[in-house]
């Protein structure tokens, strides 16, 4: 199985579990974010391009299944998931502490984002709620599940190694 047809289809899994599982499982009045937490680990593996394309799926698919505004759960993880991608490209693919640090940063991100987003579009939203209630909550859950789900993609997609350089140049005139 081809690695985009891998990522397809954790991050399928991931959303239809959101969807249906981890929306509906409250704890300590937070739920884990499964779905940003296996995009961040698959961008963190992949790169941002990869990270953004399956942010969006994932994002869609969540919109779709829990019929909620259409596009905003996809923005806010296409963004998400390029960051992340990001991240691992420049600085953190190869330090320990980068799966855990991304979800932290990350989830506090799309939280207040998606706070402003909601805010802007005019839906009723309490920041308490969402910025304290909710999120401080979330963003443990999200570090309990995150090293489980990290080593989950990492043994899936098997990080891509960088092409090697070449030795010598010869010239051609």
């Amino acid at each position: 199985m081809s690695g985009a047809v891998r990522i397809a289809a954790l991050v399928f899994l991931a959303a239809l579990l959101q969807a249906s599982v981890f929306s509906s499982l409250l704890v300590v009045g937070g739920t884990p974010d499964v779905l940003l937490v296996t995009l961040v680990s698959v961008a963190l593996l992949r790169g941002s391009i990869t990270g953004a394309a399956a942010g969006f799926g994932g994002g869609l698919l969540l919109d779709v299944a829990t019929l909620g505004t259409l596009g905003v759960t996809s923005l806010l993880l296409t963004i998400a998931g390029y960051w992340a991608g990001r991240y691992g490209e420049t600085t953190g693919r190869d330090r320990a502490h980068a799966p855990l640090l991304a979800v932290v940063v990350i989830t506090l991100l799309v939280g207040i984002a998606a706070y402003a987003l909601h805010f802007l579009l005019g839906e009723d939203v309490s920041a308490r709620h969402a910025l304290v209630t909710t999120l401080l909550p979330g963003l443990g859950l999200n570090l309990i599940v995150g090293g489980p789900l990290y080593a989950l993609a990492r043994w899936l997609l098997r990080p891509v190694q960088p092409p090697t350089r070449a030795q010598e140049v010869e010239v051609v005139v």
